[in-house]
């Protein structure tokens, strides 16, 4: 099953540009024009912060005193609630929801940045409960922060700059990531896990609540403890979504190679070729092996 990511897992350059000027933050420089951005149906608080140079498209609602920086684009249906913040060239898909002080796209939390212009692009359709945090990128990670679309973040996560994450994932209260990390479609990371900078999370891998990550997740597998240890694959989420019996039977097979008969990482690769192990799950594992710069966990 190919992955679904569309965002770019690789940072992308950006131009160094000096610092935007910043607004005054008060009700007085409420604009106007970004107001009638969006349908006249756009229902914004009289109490809302929205500096000029924000857009705001069709249908979009913002609560009392939430925040919404210049270069901040909302997309249609989108929902600010009250004390939410959505800062400066940040981008929010369609029917995206801040639920109540979750903070999107302000500065990253890294010492090395200078107020450099940096960003954050979100698709479509993500949840960010109260307090969520997501950092914008730094000129030593490529100036941006990618999130894709459908992805939940529960209350107290928090996103560090420069991280690529795709679609479908689910991170559970406290969940946490440093800067760098890569999360692909379809991950599960449960309550107050952290995951170190420059980590790389595989496509349906699913890590127990307090995990701690400092190399890898495979993809398909099912990780726990401090530090993580592989405990098997993901199969009940393989079956949750419709994987094939041969490719769930295939993978396991792959799995008992690499990480039960006791083998070496390249002992194992060799074992499951010629064990003609050639589905494409399969195939995507070995490559993600074989592309980890941080070594995987076991």
């Amino acid at each position: 099953m190919k992955s679904e990511i569309d965002v770019e897992v690789t940072t992308v350059g950006v131009q160094p540009a000096e610092p935007p000027e910043r607004g005054h933050v008060g009700a007085d420089v409420i604009d106007a024009d970004a107001r009638a951005a969006g349908a006249t149906s756009t229902g914004i608080h009289p109490t809302a912060v929205i500096e000029p140079g924000a857009e705001l498209g069709v249908d979009v609602s913002v609560g009392p005193y939430a925040i919404i920086h210049d270069g901040a684009r909302v997309g249609d249906r989108s929902r600010i609630d009250a004390y939410a913040v959505v800062g400066e060239h940040t981008t929010l898909g369609a029917e995206t929801v801040l639920f109540s002080h979750a903070c999107i796209g302000t500065e990253p939390q890294d010492l090395k940045f200078q107020g450099e212009r940096s960003i954050l692009e979100c698709g479509d359709r993500n949840i960010f409960r109260e307090f969520v945090t997501a950092n914008r990128g730094t000129r030593g990670g490529g100036g941006a922060t990618r999130i894709g679309s459908d992805n939940l973040f529960m209350a107290y996560t928090h996103v560090a700059h420069d991280c690529q994450i795709g679609n479908k994932s689910v991170f559970v209260n406290g969940a946490t990531l440093g800067g760098h990390v890569v999360v692909e479609d379809w991950a599960f990371i449960a309550a107050f896990s952290g995951i170190q900078q420059f980590c790389r999370i595989g496509q349906h891998a699913f890590l127990a609540a307090y995990s701690g990550v400092t190399k890898d997740v495979p993809p398909y597998a099912s990780v726990q403890g401090n530090h993580v240890r592989v405990t098997g694959l993901n199969s009940v989420g393989l079956k949750r979504r419709g994987f094939s019996t041969d490719s769930i039977r295939d993978l396991k097979k792959a799995f008992k190679l690499l990480f039960r008969d006791g083998l070496n990482v390249s002992q194992a690769r060799l074992a499951i070729a010629e064990a003609g192990l050639s589905s494409p799950e399969v195939g995507g594992l070995v490559r993600f092996i074989e592309e980890s710069e941080r070594g995987i966990v076991r």
